[in-house]
């Protein structure tokens, strides 16, 4: 552990999760690395503008290290596009929900027009202390590039073939994302319903195949879990629903208050909100969306549809309608700001 807290220059072993979707937020990245660990910001939906926006914006609020995520696979097969039929299927799945609630049908817009490519950009110019991401490894040529301008690189393994390939690729570290955790499913070799191993199990099993630091994630949201994964062999655990409960998270109040009720206890892995498999909390809402005849569409397609609900949910704060991200340690969540939540954690280092 002392000599991964020195290779990212932090003084604890701690890394908050990174949250795509609008999720993250500056306030609380600075936070946790003013804490003595490593605050993230999931940047994967930004353009290259909004980036280097956060990114000055974090290095005003922080002088410590900080990471910044993407994703490498930013489109599914066939998604590159809104088609008729693409339109159409979101339409059968989501049509009565619009009537219900009534909003209108997204657009048929095309997607974002940049790239990961131009996201990296962005990182090699704004050198952040860390680079993670997920959904993939980059070209050897970015990471060659990110360890000559001194950014470390981080990618995420969800079964032990993925962090192999990882090792292979020469990242720096690799974070085991155990299937106990909330958000995406960020596997790239096989489909993310055949890759499912749980944290207790794969975090020994990547700790066998390489030598590199191994970050342990999923299923841990305080003191016991961070023990368990160093007993594991984990070099530093990366939290994630723990800190989007947080008051300094970008969660929408709705979704942080329901973190805190006994449905939080309630989850399930599901591709209805964004075309991807994710965990979230089980609602009325997802079970009308898993009981449609008509398959979830491609990401991020499928996540254009769900839009127009989420941003109702937000408006009217009606958190029956949003996506709620949550992972199975989410019954043990206890603190609202991170500052508390740091101190307990950073007590049992000691």
């Amino acid at each position: 552990m002392i000599a991964f807290t020195s290779q990212l220059g932090i003084e604890h072993p701690i890394i908050q999760g990174p949250f795509g979707g609008g999720l993250s937020s500056v306030k609380l990245a600075a936070a946790v690395s003013n804490a003595g660990g490593l605050g993230s910001f999931g940047a994967h939906h930004l353009t290259p503008t909004q980036m280097r926006e956060v990114i000055r914006d974090l290095k005003t609020a922080t002088a410590k290290p900080f990471n910044i995520n993407l994703w490498v696979s930013r489109y599914d097969p066939g998604a590159d596009e809104m088609t008729a039929a693409h339109h159409e299927a979101g339409l059968r799945q989501f049509g009565a929900i619009y009537e219900r609630l009534g909003i209108e049908a997204p657009p048929m817009e095309p997607p974002d027009d940049f790239s990961f490519e131009q996201q990296v950009e962005v990182i090699l110019d704004s050198r952040p202390a860390v680079f993670s991401f997920v959904f993939g490894i980059p070209d050897a040529e970015i990471l060659r590039e990110c360890n000559r301008r001194g950014v470390l690189t981080a990618g995420t393994a969800t079964t032990q073939e993925e962090a192999a390939a990882l090792d292979e690729a020469g990242v720096d570290m690799i974070v085991a994302t155990g299937s106990e955790a909330g958000g995406h499913r960020p596997s790239f070799l096989r489909p993310a319903e055949q890759s499912l191993t749980g944290t207790l199990a794969l975090v020994p099993q990547v700790r066998n195949i390489t030598r590199k630091p191994v970050i342990a994630a999923g299923g841990i949201a305080e003191i016991r879990g961070m023990r368990a994964a160093f007993q594991l062999g984990a070099d530093a655990v990366q939290i994630g629903t723990a800190f989007l409960a947080c008051e300094e998270s970008n969660c929408p109040p709705p979704h942080r208050e329901a973190l805190f009720t006994p449905s939080a206890a309630r989850t399930q892995l599901s591709r209805r909100f964004t075309g991807r498999l994710a965990r979230f909390m089980s609602t009325a809402l997802l079970d009308e969306l898993e009981n449609s005849p008509s398959p979830a569409l491609p990401f991020p397609l499928q996540a254009s549809f769900n839009h127009p609900v989420k941003t109702s949910g937000v408006r009217h704060g009606d958190c029956s309608l949003l996506p709620l991200y949550a992972g199975q340690a989410a019954p043990l969540i206890r603190h609202r700001k991170a500052s508390e939540l740091m101190s307990e954690l950073i007590s049992a280092l000691s």
